[in-house]
């Protein structure tokens, strides 16, 4: 087949043609041709020949050009395609004979050919056009393809790479090994069996709907990952359902979800005329209950959000009533309190019930008995009691009455203000001064033991002396080890004062050498950093410039670890 003026408005009615039916631009289809001509080509005068089509987007006339660029003759690889500034003084002023032929400067036609020839050149010469056997006409139309197939797979990605987060209709095309494959229109979406609810089936030809999870550009074309357990599916029914929620008069601030079977969902209303929770179930239950049946009946707690934590969590163990809550911010952990009778409504089965609570909150949710927090306390009562009793030399009721007033250690009778001890029944001056005597007397022995072993570990002085560390931390890091000032520049904060780790979506502890002590991560991280100035390892000025910039890199780290 050659390309004459009898075939060349077919190029262009083609490419028209394949453009409509893949819905593409018909520019794209013109210059696959063009490649595909130029490989042809190649094909007949030598694959070295830097051979070049272009197709007249109003005609359809192919111009079939050879190209030769001007290089150092150093660097001259290809006689086909290249050739030096001395090679090319013969064809400079060729231009003026031959129509055929041009050169080229930064993409413009060179006019005044009184100078010589320049690196980058380029020389561009007619060639005939080729007669393409059935070898090439069949190379010619695989690179066709090919080039439409990449642009119908980049038209299909930047389609559907905005709508991830959205819920799309589809209809089931198929089923492969559990996983539903689903014509959503101009591409098909992937229903892996882990994003279906339980254990939903489809049929070629139902119409489904899903959450479009993730849309990823590979190399066997753009692959949209669809679910169905998502939370955020949950959401968006919700926001299909809810005007109020659309109209972000309510807003959708966590949920939670055990697919098929139960969630949570926490609203909050900006107006104070509007109650989220009755917005959200609607009429006699018609909007909760729309979604409920799209997702297959699974049961729906709709909670109202709390900026108060131990409030909102109240909200979230919803039947369960609560006694008691006691949070701990640095850990991310909460106690929870419940009458005996309520302890299994709050846990639900299988835990259910507390679990969704705590990814609602992000929070590790503890739940414990009357009964058993009012033996806790007991237990605690009597292990303070009982150090009071062994360390200061008093009797059981003195230090129950020391107990009672919420002493807890020794440090805080050592040094805490005398008016406080003069509070107790039965305290004066005196025996205020006594308790604070026997109380440092002891601990200064405690401190001398600890150093002592640390000594004995092999702790060097310029751990001991390090201001910062107590003679019981210095002991507890010679045991584990560190028994330098280096050794002990090279901890982690993490390492020193503990973290947590999240691991599959739940958060594990991370015990921490000097945790027992109350460490804060921006106590370790202060010393660690201190350790390094100290050592030369890190500039003072800088160490102030990170400071001003993050106050805590470390702290990432902690949560990160694996």
């Amino acid at each position: 087949m050659a390309i004459t003026s009898a075939n060349q408005l077919e190029l262009l009615q083609t490419a028209e043609a394949v453009a409509r039916e893949k819905m593409i631009d018909p520019g794209l289809v013109v210059e696959a041709m063009e490649e595909s001509l130029a490989r042809a080509a190649k094909s007949r005068y030598g694959s070295e020949m830097d051979i070049r089509v272009a197709i007249d987007r109003k005609t359809g006339r192919a111009d079939f050009t050879r190209v030769r660029t001007v290089v150092e003759e150093e660097e001259l690889e290809n006689y086909q395609s290249e050739m030096t500034t001395e090679q090319a003084k013969q064809y400079f002023r060729a231009p003026k004979a031959n129509q055929n032929a041009v050169w080229l400067r930064e993409s413009r036609p060179v006019e005044d050919f009184t100078g010589s020839p320049q690196i980058g050149d380029e020389f561009i010469e007619e060639v005939p056009p080729v007669e393409m056997g059935r070898i090439a006409a069949q190379s010619a139309k695989q690179v066709i393809l090919q080039k439409v197939r990449e642009a119908e797979r980049d038209r299909q990605f930047e389609e559907f790479k905005d709508r991830a987060g959205t819920i799309i209709n589809g209809v089931v095309k198929r089923e492969e090994y559990g996983n539903v494959i689903v014509d959503v229109g101009r591409g098909e979406g992937i229903l892996r069996r882990n994003e279906k609810i339980g254990r939903e089936s489809y049929r070629n030809g139902d119409r489904i709907r899903c959450y479009i999870k993730d849309v990823r550009r590979e190399t066997r074309g753009p692959q949209i990952f669809l679910s169905r357990t998502a939370p955020e599916f949950m959401a968006e029914l919700f926001k299909m359902e809810v005007p109020e929620i659309y109209d972000g008069i309510i807003e959708i601030k966590a949920v939670a979800r055990d697919p098929g079977s139960r969630a949570k969902i926490a609203v909050i209303s900006y107006d104070g005329s509007i109650d989220p929770v009755g917005a959200c179930v609607g009429m006699r239950g018609s909007r909760v209950q729309a979604v409920v049946n799209e997702l297959q009946g699974e049961k729906i707690d709709i909670i109202p959000w709390n900026e108060d934590v131990p409030t909102f969590l109240v909200n979230a163990l919803q039947p369960a009533e609560v006694s008691k809550v006691v949070l701990d911010e640095e850990a991310e952990r909460i106690e929870v309190v419940v009458p005996d009778e309520q302890l299994s409504l709050a846990i639900g089965r299988r835990g259910q019930n507390v679990r969704l609570a705590s990814q609602l909150t992000a929070l590790d949710i503890d739940i414990m008995t009357e009964e058993e927090e009012s033996a806790r306390r007991q237990k605690e009562f009597e292990e303070r009691t009982k150090l009071f009793v062994e360390t200061l030399d008093l009797d059981e009721f003195f230090a129950q009455l020391l107990v009672s007033e919420g002493f807890s250690n020794l440090e805080e009778v050592a040094y805490v203000e005398l008016d406080e001890l003069l509070v107790i029944d039965g305290v004066d001056e005196d025996t205020a001064a006594e308790l604070q005597t026997r109380a440092r007397e002891n601990l200064e022995a405690q401190a001398q033991k600890a150093l002592d072993n640390a000594r004995e570990l092999g702790a060097e002085d310029s751990l001991v002396n390090f201001d910062g560390l107590t003679p019981q931390m210095i002991e507890v890091l010679a045991q584990d080890g560190v028994k330098t000032l280096e050794d002990f520049a090279t901890c982690a904060d993490w390492e020193l004062a503990g973290g947590w780790t999240t691991v599959d979506g739940e958060r594990h502890k991370d015990d921490g050498l000097l945790e027992p002590f109350e460490m804060s991560l921006e106590e370790a991280q202060h010393l660690v950093m201190t350790a390094r100035v100290l050592l030369g390892w890190v500039d003072p000025t800088e160490l102030e410039t990170d400071e001003e910039g993050d106050d805590a890199p470390d702290e990432e780290m902690a949560d990160a670890q694996a």
